[in-house]
């Protein structure tokens, strides 16, 4: 996929140490998939994921994903070099009270954070929603904020309905449903607009947010190839992985699932039956349709790379913490 480079205003012109070149405006995401992303090989070149989806149906997104001409994913890289504005995402039930076909619940996974890094992740106990609706309006939002440190290596996931926002000194991997809904709550005093009617409605009390339980990463044969669970929810599944050598993958089990991998460090090539191989490194990701269940890498040296998809079984939310 070709990356596009979003630019914002709380955003690095250093994207470093994912991306060398430097911009002339602040970026603040680099969307990978979704419905704008574009191939950049082979005979789909210039296509979109949105005009794959609809030709090409579950060959592409697979029996899982609910909706057979949507691409169900979306990945992208976020670079905050100021706090984002404090938002919230309606789950599904709430964005269809509103009209909406889905809702958006995502994850993060930390890629790399300086010490003291934050992010905040939900009301602090106790506070209800006129009392952080009356802090929004006095400009002291971000003082009700359940803010949390994070360390490079850690997953946090964030239910739909969850206030929500990130701070500087981080880079993230957000995996995420598809949609565009998004209510902004707060934004410090920022000349945006933002959506209280909306986003103060679709407010969860409880929701799963949190720091995922780390898992342990284990072997994957006798090559010292590593493979890691990261988080699992009835929307996505995602895997962390570290290869020395060639590595075939295959599928997961139940229905079927494309399959996005994110390259985290190093390069190598992915090669799968009947195609010529598509080499990706640091900041790239290549997506491998449904029709494809077995694939292999092969790393350059070594390789680390997320691999997303949708379940194709039944799963339950994740356990987590906020601290």
């Amino acid at each position: 996929m070709t990356p596009i480079f979003d630019p914002r205003p709380w955003g690095r012109l250093d994207l470093s140490p994912v991306y060398p070149k430097k911009f002339e405006q602040k970026i603040g995401e680099s969307w990978l998939t979704g419905d704008n992303g574009r191939v950049q090989n082979g005979s789909l070149a210039g296509k979109s994921l949105a005009e794959l989806a609809s030709r090409y149906k579950r060959e592409l997104v697979g029996e899982a994903p609910l909706d057979e001409a949507r691409f169900p994913l979306l990945m992208k890289f976020l670079f905050p070099e100021e706090k984002l504005s404090v938002q919230v995402h309606p789950d599904d039930a709430a964005a269809r009270e509103l009209g909406e076909p889905w809702g958006k619940t995502e994850c993060w996974y930390v890629a790399h954070a300086e010490p003291g890094a934050e992010i905040g992740l939900g009301l602090k106990p106790g506070v209800t929603r006129s009392e952080f609706e009356g802090a929004i309006r006095e400009n002291h939002a971000e003082d009700l904020l359940n803010w949390i440190k994070v360390s490079a290596g850690e997953m946090i996931f964030v239910a739909g309905g969850t206030v929500h926002t990130l701070g500087p000194g981080s880079i993230i991997v957000e995996t995420q449903q598809q949609s565009d809904t998004t209510f902004r709550l707060y934004d410090y005093g920022r000349p945006r607009e933002l959506h209280l009617e909306h986003g103060l409605r679709v407010i969860k009390d409880q929701v799963a947010s949190g720091k995922v339980k780390p898992q342990p990463f284990s072997k994957m044969g006798r090559n010292g190839n590593l493979r890691q669970p990261l988080v699992e929810s009835r929307y996505f599944g995602v895997e962390n992985f570290r290869l020395h050598a060639e590595q075939e993958l295959s599928a997961m089990p139940g229905k079927s699932s494309a399959q996005i991998l994110v390259a985290t460090d190093g390069e190598g090539f992915l090669e799968g039956p009947g195609t010529d191989p598509v080499k990706f490194s640091r900041g790239d990701a290549v997506v491998v349709p449904a029709s494809m269940p077995r694939f292999r890498v092969r790393p350059q040296l070594g390789i680390a790379f997320l691999r997303s998809y949708v379940p194709g079984v039944a799963v339950t939310e994740p356990e987590t913490s906020l601290v």
